[in-house]
């Protein structure tokens, strides 16, 4: 299905050239679940989470969850009515205009090659893990500890994502079949595990769930709360994945709406299950296997899985590499596609809207966002290994900053027609704009928190924390990106391509 020309009369918006129809909705929800990497996330995030809020953690899961589904709501309606590629950086171009929509953009862009960089490190960090232990030789785990090896494994790692991403849409669906199904049955292995231990009582610090456990204000400060939620937010990123595909899937107009909203859903679901499992066997005190420990919060998993799941306590190291390369690949489709759109539009040179003719893919925008990761992850592996997961620190910032554009892209575009039903008011007005709104204040805390050395490595710049330096830092390098492209060709900021505008009224 095209774009109607009633979308494009006006507007500017044209289709880019992708594979359309190869996606339907179970495929989209894959690459969605995959996108967000269930597997590694809960293993990096769920110690940290526990640290700041302890037993409330499924109360945060929850919270984190919300705004999430509110904007979820605001992308459908803005993919319902302009189905494109750009997502984030057309919707909110049509809604606020050139200097917001590039921004936009561009805050997508920096968080997924950010944190592409991250998902091959982890994925390698895995690898040598697995073979380890399917050798029973410790030394070898300790390879990743190695820089030149560590290096030329990452940088194979994102060359082989690349490339399958580059394939186009129906290569990506099947590794991602494959990789999500086998790390959600080892998931829900864990989980029965542990349920099983505790009822036998033969669990490391059993303790009963309770129904406080889900209640927010029972966490201890706002601070923590702040500080549970901005993770929280981080783990559920990535869904949107499932709207930038909109020009591949079978209805361009409900198919990636509709599967975003199901992806989060199915993701929370997720989530709570290996919280209260985790919880319920371990605790949250500083036991050799509490989840409170902080020897034990860098990778829970790596912790808990011999405990819960006995002799195949190698699934679950081979489930977080799956879940880190899977998310690896699905993640290259987002920049690709973004990059894909502003190329098309002209807001950035116009070989970024190039397509494969034989995979119909983006593909010097796959090629340029592996490129970008690799030399990200290269260059602040070398300098420091502080200054790389501080970075993954400051993901929070971008994430926020483009969400909440996005949200309020939503309410802005469909002002005229925000009254004309309950609808339009609950969908098009009020979810997106509260969505968006503790979006973007989460967006300032956390900005103004970072700014303390202690919030993220304990590095520091004249006494600013470096999250801080470097999560503003890279907002303010795409200001000048824009301000530059903005003399060289001026074309998409003076609207002559891509032109805000807003829905007509509804009757």
């Amino acid at each position: 299905m095209s774009i109607d020309e009633t979308t494009q009369r006006g507007t500017g918006l044209s289709r880019k050239g992708l594979d359309s129809g190869t996606v339907g909705l179970l495929g989209a929800v894959v690459i969605g679940v995959s996108c967000v990497a269930p597997a590694y996330t809960l293993t990096a995030a769920l110690g940290p989470t526990v640290a700041e809020v302890g037993v409330n953690l499924p109360a945060i899961f929850l919270v984190g969850f919300i705004p999430m589904l509110l904007v979820a709501l605001g992308y459908r309606e803005l993919n319902s009515a302009m189905p494109d590629s750009g997502t984030s950086f057309t919707w909110a171009t049509r809604a606020f205009g050139p200097w917001v929509g590039w921004m936009g953009g561009w805050g997508l862009i920096a968080a997924t090659v950010i944190v592409l960089s991250n998902l091959a490190a982890v994925a390698v960090d895995f690898f040598y893990l697995m073979l380890s232990q399917v050798l029973n030789d410790p030394a070898i785990a300790d390879l990743t500890l190695n820089l030149p090896v560590n290096i030329a494994t990452t940088l194979v790692f994102i060359a082989l994502a690349c490339y399958v991403s580059y394939r186009g849409m129906e290569a990506t669906k099947t590794v991602q079949y494959v990789l999500v199904t086998f790390q959600l049955i080892v998931l829900a292995w864990f989980a029965i595990a542990a349920f099983v231990h505790v009822a036998n009582g033969t669990a490391f610090d059993a303790t009963a769930i309770s129904a406080d456990w889900f209640n927010p204000f029972a966490v201890g400060s706002f601070s923590a709360f702040a500080a549970g939620v901005s993770l929280s937010i981080f783990i559920y990123w990535g869904w949107d994945v499932t709207l930038t595909m909109n020009e591949e899937t079978t209805n361009p107009r409900k198919t990636p709406g509709r599967a975003g909203a199901l992806t989060v859903v199915v993701i929370v679901v997720i989530y709570l299950t290996v919280a209260l499992a985790t919880l319920a066997f371990a605790g949250v005190g500083d036991g050799e296997l509490g989840a409170g420990n902080p020897d034990n919060q860098e990778s829970i998993f790596a912790t808990l899985a011999g405990p819960v799941m006995g002799p195949f306590a190698i699934l679950m190291s081979m489930a977080v590499l799956s879940s880190s390369a899977a998310s690896l690949q699905s993640t290259f489709v987002s920049p690709a596609r973004t990059l894909l759109a502003m190329g098309h539009y002209r807001a950035l040179p116009k070989g970024y809207g190039r397509i494969s003719p034989q995979h119909k893919s983006p593909s010097f925008a796959t090629f340029a966002a592996a490129v970008a990761a690799a030399g990200f992850y290269v260059f602040t592996r070398l300098v420091s290994e502080n200054a790389l997961w501080d970075t993954i620190t400051a993901l929070g910032l971008m994430i926020c900053f483009y969400y909440g554009i996005t949200a309020l892209a939503c309410v802005w575009y469909f002002r005229a027609q925000a009254f004309s039903s309950v609808r339009t008011m609950v969908l098009r007005f009020l979810a997106p704009l509260l969505g968006g709104v503790i979006l973007l204040v989460m967006f300032v805390k956390t900005a103004i928190d970072s700014m303390d050395p202690a919030y993220g490595s304990g590095s520091e710049l004249f006494g600013v924390g470096m999250v801080f330096i470097l999560g503003i830092g890279v907002i303010l390098l795409g200001v000048v990106l824009m301000l530059v492209w903005s003399r060289i060709n001026p074309a998409f900021f003076r609207q002559e391509i891509l032109t805000q505008g807003s829905a007509a009224p509804q009757d």
